[in-house]
């Protein structure tokens, strides 16, 4: 199976498993699963939510992770300020990378975006430099569309 059909897949379950349910929690937990186990070569799959202007661990799935991110640090940080999608092919050469497990070996990052307002963020890691591209930035962007259509961002 292609990348584009594995997202195309996921976004389709995603649909179906968000449906009539539109709680930010119970949709944050059951995506990032969802994410996590129907991705390969990924050992951590979360969000992180924009909290008095510092991003704050939310759901996720994988070992335990950094419980507070300060604006602009890390792969996270550079996401939340600039507002897009960022890869990083090898996260021990992005200056001011945060370790939080030192099995991940490459990240990409998507942000929450709702009426222009920063949100949070999606976070994907992988034990596999280069692990992702352009196909899922492309893909991911789709599932966070899926989720923030799908959940009242009112109920964070």
């Amino acid at each position: 199976m292609s990348k584009n059909d594995c997202y195309e897949r996921l976004n389709r379950q995603l649909k179906d498993l968000l449906a009539g349910e539109r709680d930010f929690l119970p949709n944050a937990a059951n995506t990032a699963a969802l994410i996590y186990h129907g991705l390969p070569e990924l050992n951590w799959a979360g969000f992180y939510l924009l909290r008095q202007g510092e991003l704050v661990l939310g759901p996720f799935q994988g070992k335990p992770a950094c419980t507070r991110i300060a604006p602009g640090r890390g792969v996270c940080g550079r996401a939340a300020k600039e507002r897009r999608t960022v890869i990083v092919e090898d996260v021990h050469q992005f200056p001011g990378h945060i370790a939080c497990d030192a099995d991940s070996n490459a990240e990409i990052v998507v942000p929450l975006v709702d009426a222009g307002e920063l949100i949070g963020l999606l976070d994907l890691d992988s034990p596999r430099r280069s692990r992702f591209d352009a196909e899922d930035r492309t893909g991911l962007e789709m599932i966070v569309e899926t989720f923030l259509a799908s959940t009242a961002l009112s109920t964070i």
